[in-house]
């Protein structure tokens, strides 16, 4: 087996939880919520109805999809992306050359650490296809004028000419998000009305047209883009003495500027910069005290929390798999007491941010203002400063760093697709959202309340009993119900499933994994 053969296999196995599940079986989860079906994704990539081109050029009647040399020179609005990925990249280079100095790094098998070939980005036989349409009015909180968002993913391909004049098409890992505001102030509905996130919410639960989800033709897009979120696997290297297996992915977000017309480079919503804020006595003492004021404590418990963006990061590098026990892969390692002492370099101090009395002290103040939903416990509220971040969230249940590589709809019998459009952290949140756009459709407040990223709610609805989504097999699970004696107070009601039992998966003695019984 070839070196990078090995790589792939690895990768498979912790990619597992994506490839559980039939495409068919999935469409229940997603029905209402997202458009995943790929006979429908090829018609609206090939007929050119939102490839980016369209999208980002309507001035030109782009009706024709722009391979990536073009596309980042053409389009004025993308300018800035490539070189602030470039800078990223540089700055990746020299942090691995620093720890791994032994280690050669470079595009190709030759090399220890097999970097994403940015060539990929500038030539005629790439381009960006539509693999998946994701309604996000779940996030109608972050601003209640746009009625959340409506996600474009589109994922790089690779296309090879055959001598018979076909194409073969092999897809890269790198996705390419525009998102988009779900209504704009200024869009009107058939009678002349302002359209209102209750019928929004409506045309998607009652599967309607899809131009009728994405605004229309005649309707200026430019008035509803927000930004674009790129996700590249930027490396992957082998188990060595040196490390495990790891496959790294870069984040970047880049807000689009109405007035200058082109998308900037941005920091990540909730991306808390771990080694900046530790490195700098005023910032820590800021973020503590801003985090564990009782009203942002709730909100953070609810997971609806919008972090102040002096806190934030403007890239994060998500390496791949975590696993569940701390370790320096998590973005909050160093900050919780009892972890991070000797391994966090740039704090000098050695000193938590957050030590177990301040969390309980806040907790009980926040919870003297209503119940807390989530974190009722020290280890709830380490585990929600991981996941409430765009890396804590992309390493959920060990995934590899894309929560949605849509189905491959490329060819008839791909030979490296992907069987269902998504991991089990996006599917098990669909009941979530679902109610969310039934409450909008009723004309009632929704509740925009999450659970943790690895243990989906329920919402009211038996619809992921059983399944690994929930409970199943596969499911995170409080290692109390195996009689462990370790009960925590924010796990507790995770159990298994009938005839399935919790089991410990690392050296956390509080949360496992749902596996069959054995005798």
């Amino acid at each position: 087996m070839s070196r990078a053969l090995r790589i792939l296999v690895a990768a498979a196995v912790f990619l597992g939880g994506v490839l559980s599940l039939s495409a068919a079986e999935t469409v229940p989860f997603t029905r209402g919520t997202a458009i995943t079906d790929p006979d429908l994704l090829r018609e609206l990539d090939q007929h050119d109805a939102l490839t980016i081109s369209r999208l980002l050029w309507p001035e030109r009647n782009a009706n024709f999809p722009l391979t990536t040399d073009l596309m980042f020179s053409w389009l004025s609005q993308l300018k800035d992306i490539p070189p602030a990925i470039d800078a990223e990249f540089d700055r990746y280079i020299a942090r691995q050359k620093a720890a791994y100095p032994t280690e050669t790094i470079g595009v190709g098998e030759g090399f220890d650490v097999q970097l994403f070939d940015r060539a990929n980005l500038k030539s005629r036989d790439t381009r960006f296809v539509l693999a998946g349409i994701v309604n996000r009015m779940d996030r109608a909180y972050v601003a209640d004028d746009s009625c959340g968002e409506i996600r474009l993913i589109y994922r790089l391909a690779h296309f090879d000419s055959k001598p018979d004049g076909s194409k073969t098409a092999t897809r890269l890992p790198m996705t390419f998000n525009l998102v988009m505001k779900a209504r704009d102030a200024r869009q009107m509905d058939a009678n002349g009305k302002p359209v209102t996130c209750a019928e929004i919410a409506r045309r998607w639960l009652d599967n309607g047209d899809w131009q009728g989800l994405i605004g229309s033709p005649f309707y200026p897009y430019d008035a509803m883009l927000d930004r674009i979120e790129t996700n590249i696997q930027i490396s992957i290297a082998a188990k060595s003495p040196l490390h495990d297996f790891r496959s790294d992915y870069l984040l970047k977000v880049f807000k689009y500027d109405a007035a200058m017309k082109t998308f900037e480079e941005s920091t990540l919503e909730n991306q808390i910069d771990r080694d900046r804020i530790l490195a700098d006595d005023d910032l820590r003492r800021d973020f503590k005290t801003w985090l564990l004021a009782p009203d942002h404590l709730r909100a953070f418990d609810r997971g609806t929390v919008l972090i102040p963006e002096k806190f934030l990061a403007m890239a994060a590098v998500v390496p791949t798999p975590a696993g569940l026990d701390a370790s320096p892969l998590l973005p909050e390692f160093g900050m919780m007491q009892g972890e991070g002492k000797d391994n966090n370099k740039d704090n000098n101090k050695g000193d938590p941010l957050f030590t177990n009395d301040d969390v309980v002290g806040a907790l009980k103040q926040a919870a003297a203002r209503g119940d807390m939903q989530n974190i009722r416990s020290v280890a709830g509220f380490q585990r929600r400063l991981n996941d409430v971040t765009c890396a804590g969230c992309h390493q959920t249940r060990g995934i590899g760093g894309f929560h949605f590589p849509g189905v491959d709809w490329l060819g008839d019998k791909p030979a490296n697709s992907a069987i269902v459009p998504a991991s089990p952290h996006f599917l098990g949140d669909q009941v979530r959202r679902r109610d969310i756009m039934t409450a909008f459709a009723a004309g009632k407040r929704p509740d925009f309340s999450r659970g943790f990223a690895s243990r989906p709610q329920t919402r009211g609805s038996d619809e992921l009993a059983g399944t690994e989504y929930q409970d199943g097999w596969g499911a995170h699970c409080s290692l109390e119900t195996a009689g462990s004696g370790s009960a925590d107070r924010s796990f507790t009601s995770w159990s298994c499933a009938k005839g399935l039992a919790c089991q410990a998966a690392s050296a956390s003695r509080r949360i496992g994994m749902c596996f069959i019984k054995t005798r």
